[in-house]
C-alpha cells in the first residue's frame, strides 16, 4: 500500500495588527479502517494551545486563539499517511432501495443525510434523475452511473467558482471544480434518498493522472446497503483509492472546512496556501497560490474551499 508525504500550509497576512483571532481546523486524518497515520505534525504561529474535540460528524477537530495583537498567522501540517483501501475492495452491487429503506429508517444520522438541499432549479436535478435513475437497479449501480452523467456533462474549469457558489449556479453554467461535482452529486442522491455526504481531503499522485492531483480535494460519500460509506470521486468518475487521503466529512463544504475562524481589527488580509504531496522517494506535486481580501473588521478567516488552489488558477 502506497505511502504518501503530505505538507499543507495555509498562511494569512494582515496589512495592520488584529487581536483575538479564534480558528477552528479540521486538517487531522480521519480515523478509519481505510488509511494509517504514520506521523503528523501540526505547528502554529505563537505555539497556542490547540483544543481537540471530535464534532457531530466524527471529525478531529482542533479550536485554538491568538488573543496578542499579530500581523499574520501560519497553520502548518506535516502528514505521513499510509493508504490500505485497495483495488480488490469489492462494492455491494447487488442490494436495492428497499433494502436500503431498512437500514436508514432506524438511523437519525443517515435519515438526515437523505435530506436534499431547497433549490430554485430543482426541476433540473429531475431532469438528471430521469436520465439515471432505473428502479432494477442496485443502489451502487445508481450512483455510479450519476458519477458518470456529471463527469461528462459538467465541465471542469477552475476559477469560476468559489466557496459561495451554489447549486444552482453550478447547475446553470455546468461547469466547477471538485467541490462543485460534490455539491451536485449529493443534492441528485438525496433526491434519491440515497445518504451521502461530502468529503474533504487530498488526492495524490497517480501515475495515470487525476483532475486536483497534488492538492486539496473534495468527493462524495454514499451508504450503499449491505456494505456501509463508499467513496466515490465525480470530478474523476471513479470509486475512492488508495490515492484518497480523508480529512473531514460532513453534509456539505462548511462541514469540512479546513480552517476557518474570526479575528478583531480592521484590516487587508492575504491568503496564501501550498499544497505538496509526494511519494517518500522524494517524488512531488506540488500547489501554491496567494489571494487578497479587501479591508474588513472581525474577518471570517476560512480557507479557499477543498479544490482550493484550484479555484484561483
Amino acid at each position: 500500500m502506497p505511502t504518501f508525504k503530505i505538507h499543507h500550509i495555509t498562511s494569512y497576512e494582515y496589512s495592520r495588527p488584529v487581536i483575538e483571532s479564534v480558528n477552528e481546523i479540521r486538517i487531522f486524518p480521519f480515523n478509519c479502517e481505510d488509511q494509517e497515520v504514520l506521523s503528523h505534525e501540526l505547528t502554529i504561529t505563537g505555539d497556542p494551545e490547540v483544543h481537540l474535540f471530535s464534532d457531530y460528524w466524527g471529525n478531529k477537530t482542533g479550536i485554538f486563539n491568538i488573543l496578542a495583537p499579530h500581523s499574520g498567522l501560519s497553520i502548518e501540517s506535516r502528514l505521513i499517511v499510509r493508504t490500505l483501501q485497495g483495488n480488490d475492495k469489492h462494492l455491494n452491487f447487488n442490494t436495492g432501495f428497499e433494502t436500503l429503506e431498512l437500514e436508514v429508517n432506524n438511523n437519525l444520522q443517515l435519515l438526515e443525510l437523505t435530506k436534499a438541499d431547497q433549490i430554485t432549479n430543482q426541476q433540473a436535478i429531475t431532469e438528471i434523475l430521469q436520465q439515471i435513475y432505473q428502479p432494477w437497479k442496485s443502489v451502487a449501480a445508481t450512483v455510479q452511473d450519476c458519477s458518470r452523467f456529471i463527469y461528462h456533462h459538467f465541465n471542469y474549469i477552475k476559477g469560476i467558482t468559489d466557496v459561495e457558489t451554489t447549486v444552482d449556479e453550478i447547475i446553470a453554467h455546468r461547469s466547477g471544480v471538485c467541490q462543485d461535482f460534490a455539491h451536485v452529486m449529493l443534492q441528485v442522491l438525496r433526491s434519491l434518498k440515497i445518504p451521502s455526504r461530502y468529503v474533504s481531503g487530498y488526492i495524490c499522485p497517480n501515475k495515470n493522472g487525476l483532475r486536483g492531483e497534488g492538492a486539496t480535494h473534495a468527493w462524495v460519500e454514499t451508504w450503499i446497503p449491505g456494505f456501509g460509506w463508499a467513496g466515490i470521486d465525480p470530478t474523476n468518475n471513479i470509486w475512492a483509492t488508495n490515492n484518497h487521503v480523508k480529512l473531514a466529512v460532513g453534509r456539505n463544504f462548511t462541514d469540512c472546512s479546513p480552517v476557518k475562524g474570526t479575528f478583531k481589527g480592521s484590516s487587508e488580509q492575504s491568503l496564501y496556501v501550498y499544497v505538496a504531496v509526494g511519494y517518500e522517494d522524494g517524488h512531488k506535486f506540488e500547489e501554491k497560490n496567494q489571494v487578497f481580501h479587501p479591508i474588513n473588521t472581525s474577518y471570517s478567516q476560512a480557507t479557499i474551499s477543498p479544490d482550493e488552489i484550484s479555484h484561483q488558477q
